[in-house]
């Protein structure tokens, strides 16, 4: 399953580098992961201050 971005991003953009297919993009009022791109490794959520990044 891919992961989603959850309403506690902040922002700060730590995720979308640390995404080895670049899922990760910012959106409108935080990052949202391409769920057909996303390879499920979890190296967005690791990166993360805030948890955003969850399976979804």
């Amino acid at each position: 399953m891919a992961y989603k971005i959850t309403d506690d991003c902040i922002s700060c953009g730590a995720c979308a580098p640390e995404c080895p297919v670049e899922a990760i993009s910012e959106g409108d009022d935080k990052y949202v992961i391409d769920a057909d791109t996303c390879i499920d490794c979890g190296a967005c959520a690791e990166s993360c201050p805030v948890d955003a990044p969850v399976e979804a």
